[in-house]
């Protein structure tokens, strides 16, 4: 078997995605996330990336929120439905072809409506767009109608993988028993055909896979642990270094594990 494309690795593959860390403040991410009753992730997210060297933070917050946030620089809101998400809006879809790079962050209600609105919001946009936690759930059953745009960055459990593969039709099924091996594989041939970045982990490894690339690095040569992959600052990082490097997605996002920030 031709494993050319697999490659094992310890360390960030490309050092000069570090170089281009800017010493002057550029860039603009746009972080949308949250519900009436969850933003404290959001909140968290925005305190991050503010720390780095990024010249704008966005953050976009359902109007369910507008009496619970404080009025400050960088936080709008966006209509949200009655289970207080988002809604469709002009808001929604120019918040995110207004910035350099969108971070759906999660927290969104589980709603038709939602769904509807962060999709069609995602279709008309050519900016990169990463995704992370509960936003890939909301935006899966409708894969099919973005995924081929190649400006998604996915950080996704196997589970929500699987649930994306089912809903593309894809001929090949993740299963979350699986041995490394057969992952990896479908990995490469799944990123051959769609133009997409994804970031996850199996068997205590984190995989990046990006048009039929795939390489691998062990849980344990990183800070982080199988939770923190999703839950902490990596797709923060991911944006950040994406903001910074752009048309290199899949360097960026297997740097962003060596990152530490």
């Amino acid at each position: 078997m031709n494993l050319d494309y697999w490659q094992k690795s310890d360390q960030a593959l490309n050092e000069d995605i570090f170089w281009n860390i800017p010493e002057q403040k550029t860039g603009i991410i746009q972080i949308i996330g949250g519900n009436s009753n969850s933003f404290s992730n959001e909140i968290r997210q925005a305190e991050f990336l503010n720390s780095l060297n990024l010249k704008e933070i966005r953050l976009l917050l359902p109007d369910a929120l507008r009496t619970k946030i404080p009025i400050v620089p960088g936080v709008n809101f966006a209509p949200s439905t009655e289970s207080g998400s988002f809604d469709k809006s002009k808001e929604l879809k120019f918040a995110i072809n207004d910035s350099d790079i969108t971070l759906l962050s999660g927290d969104f209600s589980k709603n038709s409506a939602t769904s509807i609105a962060i999709v069609n919001a995602i279709k008309e946009s050519t900016k990169p767009i990463v995704l992370v936690r509960d936003s890939i759930d909301v935006v899966s059953d409708s894969a099919e109608e973005f995924i081929e745009k190649g400006n998604i960055t996915l950080v996704a459990t196997m589970s929500q993988l699987q649930k994306l593969f089912r809903s593309l039709m894809y001929p090949k099924m993740i299963l979350l028993s699986s041995p490394l091996m057969p992952i990896i594989e479908i990995l490469h041939k799944f990123t051959l055909s769609y133009p997409v970045t994804i970031l996850t982990f199996h068997q205590e490894k984190i995989i990046v896979a990006q048009s039929g690339k795939v390489v691998t690095t062990s849980i344990d040569e990183t800070s982080y642990s199988p939770i923190g992959l999703f839950t902490g600052n990596l797709a923060s990082k991911i944006a950040a270094l994406q903001t910074w490097n752009p048309g290199k997605s899949f360097e960026s996002t297997q740097c962003a594990i060596f990152w530490n920030k």
